[in-house]
This record gives C-alpha cells, sequence and structure tokens, in this order.
C-alpha cells in the first residue's frame, strides 16, 4: 500500500465497486515460511460475520493444501497502470513513476464447502456473462451431464474474511495542474488518462 496519504482510498463502496470491475487478483501468502502467490477472481460478499473475499484456486496450486489449516493472505486487485516521464512536466525536475488503481484485502483465509465452492462459481459466471450481453449468458446447465461435477474436483475454493480493505489511486494528484495536464495529453486515450480526467 502506497504510503503517501493523498493517494489512499477508504470508501469502502469506492473499494467495492473496484473489486467489481476487476475481480481478477493476485493473492499473495506465506505457506511454510516460502511466499506463494495465486491468480484468481474474486467476489465479495457481505454476510452475517461481516465482509468476506471468496476465490476459488486449482488443486495443484501451491496455496490449496494450506486451506487445511488456513493461512493468512492479501490479495490485490490493480485495475490499470501507465508509466509517467517526466518529459510530460511542465516542471522538468521531476522523476519518472507510475500512475495506477489498486485495491488491497487482507484477512485469515479457510476453505469453502462444495456447495459454497458451486455458489461461487455460479455467481462468478453470471457475474462476468452479464458483461458480454446481448449475448446470451452461459450457465453450467449447458454442459453435457455430470462434465460439470467431474470438472468440480480439480478445483478448491477459499474464503477470505475482510480485516483489511484499502485501495491506492495514484493519479499525480499531488502535482499541479500544468503537470497533470501534460501526463493527461501524452497518456491520450489510455485507461489512466480516462481516469485522471474523470479525476478533475
Amino acid at each position: 500500500m502506497h504510503p503517501a496519504l493523498p493517494f489512499r482510498v477508504s470508501d469502502e463502496a469506492v473499494l467495492l465497486d473496484h473489486l467489481a470491475g476487476f475481480p481478477f487478483s493476485t493473492i499473495a501468502a506465506s505457506v511454510d515460511g516460502r511466499a506463494v502467490v495465486a491468480h484468481a477472481p474474486v467476489i465479495a460478499r457481505r454476510l452475517a460475520e461481516g465482509l468476506v473475499l471468496d476465490f476459488h484456486l486449482s488443486r495443484g496450486n501451491a496455496l490449496s493444501p494450506a486451506l487445511a489449516e488456513g493461512f493468512h493472505a492479501v490479495a490485490v486487485s490493480l485495475a490499470t497502470e501507465a508509466y509517467v516521464s517526466p518529459d510530460w512536466y511542465e516542471n522538468r525536475d521531476r522523476v519518472p513513476t507510475w500512475n495506477y488503481v489498486s485495491v488491497e484485502v487482507e484477512g485469515p483465509v479457510t476453505a469453502l464447502d462444495e456447495a459454497g465452492l458451486v455458489a461461487l462459481l455460479d455467481d462468478l459466471s453470471a457475474l462476468e456473462e452479464a458483461r458480454l450481453l446481448p449475448k446470451k449468458p452461459w450457465t453450467r446447465n449447458k454442459m453435457s451431464p455430470g462434465k460439470f461435477e467431474g470438472m468440480l474436483k480439480g478445483i478448491v475454493g477459499a474464503r477470505m474474511t475482510v480485516m483489511r480493505l484499502e485501495g491506492v489511486t495514484k493519479l499525480s494528484q499531488n502535482k499541479p495542474e500544468a503537470d497533470r495536464l501534460g501526463v493527461i495529453s501524452a497518456l491520450g486515450d489510455h485507461p489512466i488518462a480516462r481516469r485522471m480526467r474523470d479525476l478533475g
């Protein structure tokens, strides 16, 4: 998490919108003293016991065996990023940097049971298929009988209990307007430039 306060985002609604829009995340944990990383789409859910982050992994993933006992992890969703050249600033006494938008989620991770895993997969598919409209949504009912259940054996479901939810929106907002406008102009139609324009 970037230490500079102007870039920090704590508004839960904004952070959850980010995760819904950019669900594919990096999950990092320490297992038996070794740093392990996995990549998975996540779904944030509000349950009676609080906010959770559900995801699934291949059974062959290095994190999967650790689910039996549970582990502590950090999930990071990076929306978009861009290199920023000092040549784009009006003030030439600057150094290169990166602008980016990201969210970090931290907490203990435990295994989901099979019913929870199936619900996760159905919900995840529904969310992603909705982005493809007007295409008729895919559902597992389109699969041959027994095929989904067979493939289900190759993955495990996981649930992170959210203890920390924070974001970074680093879009040159600490720079003078002339420098910001220079970056926006140079980046053109890049998603970071669009975000900078939206930020005002």
